[in-house]
């Protein structure tokens, strides 16, 4: 075999292998550039970044509270669901769900303006916490407000909307850690659906 017909063969094979790479690159950058942190697709608790989904309370420092995490349906759509008693006993008062964004690492997200999350509730308070690398102890977060309505709503939280909570330290959105979706604060039922959440440009 020639060499000029060995090359036409090996441009003719590599082209489709190397456009396949493109392809998945960009797709990759796409998604990335969306800023969907989980869209709730998946039938486990593994977000769209691919860390995973968990339930913590104020036990783990001597409160009562209890409460429970459930993958179901609410509304006519796939959503994370919190529920418990919320019971400020003890110095407690706070059920969360929790993801680390990557892998403990810091998830830059300079680019974007906040946070948007799709959610549905018992019409009572919630919050939704921010932490950063440069926070060390587990009470510090960046804090925003909410109200979860009965029915499915965006909630649109810019960075300028969440507030430092013990700590000095500006809010720095290249070097996020984890996002937590948080009862708190007072004695309360606690029922709140996560349809979606995302950062948005």
């Amino acid at each position: 075999m020639s060499l000029l017909i060995r090359c036409l063969l090996l441009f003719a094979f590599a082209t489709p292998v190397s456009l396949m790479a493109e392809q998945a690159s960009v797709k990759k950058e796409s998604t990335k550039q969306e800023g969907v942190i989980d869209d709730l697709s998946r039938e486990d608790a593994q977000s769209s970044l691919g860390g995973k989904w968990r339930m913590l309370s104020d036990q783990v420092m001597g409160g009562v509270s209890i409460g429970k995490m459930v993958l179901t349906e609410q509304g006519g759509r796939r959503c994370l669901q919190l529920q418990g008693l919320v019971s400020t006993e003890n110095d407690g008062g706070f059920l969360q769900l929790v993801l680390d964004l990557n892998q403990g690492k810091a998830f830059d997200a300079s680019s974007f303006r906040g946070v948007e999350i799709d959610v549905l509730g018992n019409g009572d308070d919630y919050e939704l916490h921010l932490r950063t690398l440069g926070l060390w102890f587990p009470w510090q977060a960046y804090r925003a407000s909410f109200t979860a309505t009965s029915q499915w709503k965006t909630v649109t939280l810019p960075f300028t909307k969440f507030m430092a909570y013990k700590t000095s330290k500006r809010l720095n959105t290249a070097k996020f850690k984890r996002v937590g979706l948080v009862a708190i604060g007072k004695n309360y039922q606690a029922d709140i659906c996560l349809g979606a959440i995302r950062f948005y440009k």
